[in-house]
Order: C-alpha cells, then sequence, then structure tokens
C-alpha cells in the first residue's frame, strides 16, 4: 500500500475506475457492476475512483452499493466535485456526455465555496458513506480562476475538517495540475492519459515537481482510452478514433511485446507505474474479466530488454522507463 502525499491516507498501487459501470458509452446491468467492484476487491484493490460526471451519479451509487460489503477502514474512495447535479426536464438521453443514462439530471459547473460542499454532500448521500479518503477538483480547465480562488482554499477546510483524507485536482492535462503541485497544498494529483507510453506530456514537469514537493500521483488512462489496450483500426486514442501515426507507433509497440513474450497491456501499466511520484495506476473495468486482466497484467514482470529495445527503435525517450 501507498500513501498519498502526507495525508496518511493508504491505497493500492492498483486502483478501480468505476466510470465504466455509470455506464461509459453503454449500458451495464447492476449485477455486473456489483461483479466488478468485488472482483476489484478479491484481486486486492482498495483504491476506488468515481465521480458525479460518471453516470449522473450512478456510478457513485452503484460503487457505494458494492462496497457496503466490505470493511470500511480496508479501502479508499476518491470522488470529484466541480460539476454538480440538478434536476433536469429535458428528457432524452446522456449519451452526448459519453454515458448511456437517461438525462434525469444536468450538469453545472461549479467550483465555488458552497458549490463544493453542496457536491460532496450529494456524493456521500450517493455511496452511502460519511466521509471520503480523496476529493478531486474535476477538470477545472476553464474555470481555473475560480477553481484555486475558491474550489481549492474549500477543499483544504473540508479537509481540516475531517471531512476528506487528502485533496487534489483530477484533469486530462499536466500544465494545470503542475500548478496545483506548486502552488498549492495538494496531497495528490490526477493525471489521465499524459504519461503513457504514446504520451509521456506530464514527464517534463509535473512528476519532477510531485516527486521535489512529496505530492503523489495517479495516473489514470494508461491505455489512452483503449489503443494500447487494443491497437487495431478503428481503435480510440484519448476518446476518439486514434489517429494513424499514433496507431502505427502502438503497432509497433505491440510487436515488441510480443517478442518478449508479454502484452501490450503489461508494459503500459507498468510505465504508468514506474516514476517514483506514481502511488497508484488508474485503470477503469465495467466487467469482473477486465478487473481480472488488469490485475494480472499489472503484475507481469516485464523484462529490462524490452525497455531497451522501445528506446533502441525511438519508440521511447532514451532515459524512459528509469
Amino acid at each position: 500500500m501507498n500513501t498519498l502525499g502526507r495525508s496518511g491516507v493508504r491505497v493500492s498501487p492498483l486502483a478501480f475506475g468505476a466510470a465504466g459501470i455509470g455506464n461509459l458509452y453503454t449500458e451495464v446491468g447492476e449485477e455486473q457492476a456489483y461483479e466488478a467492484v468485488t472482483a476489484a476487491w478479491r484481486s486486492g484493490i482498495r483504491f476506488f475512483d468515481t465521480a458525479p460526471h460518471y453516470g449522473l451519479g450512478l456510478s457513485e451509487r452503484r460503487l457505494g452499493a458494492a462496497l457496503r460489503a466490505f470493511p470500511r477502514s480496508e479501502y479508499a474512495v476518491a470522488t470529484k466535485v466541480g460539476r454538480r447535479l440538478e434536476p433536469s426536464s429535458e428528457g432524452g438521453d446522456d449519451l452526448a456526455n459519453g454515458f448511456a443514462v437517461p438525462a434525469a439530471q444536468r450538469r453545472v459547473w461549479d467550483f465555488s465555496a458552497d458549490g463544493i460542499r453542496r457536491t460532496l454532500e450529494a456524493s456521500l448521500d450517493r455511496l452511502g458513506l460519511d466521509h471520503v479518503d480523496v476529493v478531486h477538483l474535476h477538470d477545472p480547465d476553464d474555470h481555473a480562476e475560480q477553481a484555486f480562488r475558491e474550489g481549492y482554499p474549500a477543499l483544504e477546510r473540508l479537509r481540516s475538517e475531517g471531512v476528506v483524507g487528502a485533496i487534489g485536482a483530477g484533469m486530462n492535462q499536466a500544465g494545470m495540475l503542475t500548478r496545483f503541485v506548486r502552488d498549492t497544498d495538494v496531497d495528490v494529483v490526477l493525471c489521465a492519459g499524459r504519461y503513457t507510453l504514446l504520451d509521456q506530456r506530464a514527464r517534463t514537469e509535473l512528476l519532477p515537481a510531485a516527486e521535489e514537493r512529496g505530492v503523489s500521483v495517479v495516473v489514470g488512462g494508461a491505455f489512452n482510452s483503449g489503443l494500447l489496450a487494443d491497437p487495431r483500426p478503428g481503435a480510440t486514442y484519448d476518446y476518439t478514433q486514434a489517429p494513424a501515426d499514433l496507431l502505427e507507433r502502438a503497432l509497433r509497440m505491440k510487436e515488441v511485446a510480443d517478442r518478449h513474450g508479454i502484452t501490450l497491456r503489461a508494459a503500459a501499466l507498468a510505465f504508468c507505474a514506474a516514476p517514483p511520484a506514481v502511488a497508484s495506476v488508474l485503470v477503469g473495468a465495467r466487467s469482473a474479466a477486465e478487473v481480472r486482466d488488469c490485475a494480472e497484467q499489472f503484475t507481469t514482470p516485464i523484462p529490462a530488454a524490452l525497455w531497451q529495445e522501445l528506446r533502441d527503435t525511438g519508440l521511447l525517450p532514451p532515459e524512459e522507463p528509469s
């Protein structure tokens, strides 16, 4: 188990991302969602990540229901604030936002202090918990001023009150996360898709700054939304169809992995876990089989010769991984 910054919150090196059980793209049944969380527990995963955004609260409800079977002191839950849910009468579905759920609610961007508290209270109700271990400001890309001026201080107060254990920010970029690491007292940041075999933008500033400041990094998007899990024509990269050049690069990486007798999935997960600042690697899963596969790949030993070949062929920078 690893500790998030100076917070004392302990997390497993592999984390369960619960967007999938919030009906990301397609529906997931209640039993399948329950079995996915249970499989994560049986695989040794003790860190679970969710958000109100995921299925308009469905992910939080399902995760909380499944986790009630296990001792609360033995796992950590992370959720997020910044998108407040309000009732909506528009009808239809939420597929425009990526989730196969009825659009009975709408998201309202809100990084105000009041919005943070209201959003967290609603999350605790859906999760069935009296506290969460980690709260992230969720995707404040276009709301930086309010997030730093109001949202972050609100999280500090919640941490001092013991409502949350660790605070941070979760984004699909490295630049603003680096600012959070350098300019605030966050415990952890969640960096999605910006430290992978195909994209190492977090390597330049975020990871060194986090290591220097004692801030933990959770790396999400290890497969860049699909391309590194199964590189083939039509595969997705950052939630859209992968460009031809990245597909070709991923296929070359898969050939290298095949030659060394491992899967590209195993190499992708090991790469994300390698930097000293990384406390946990977050993988999304929507079934027990996917969870078990990720857990197996995560524990697969990676031969040093594989990294050397990736460097020698220019598929990785010369110094990666350390």
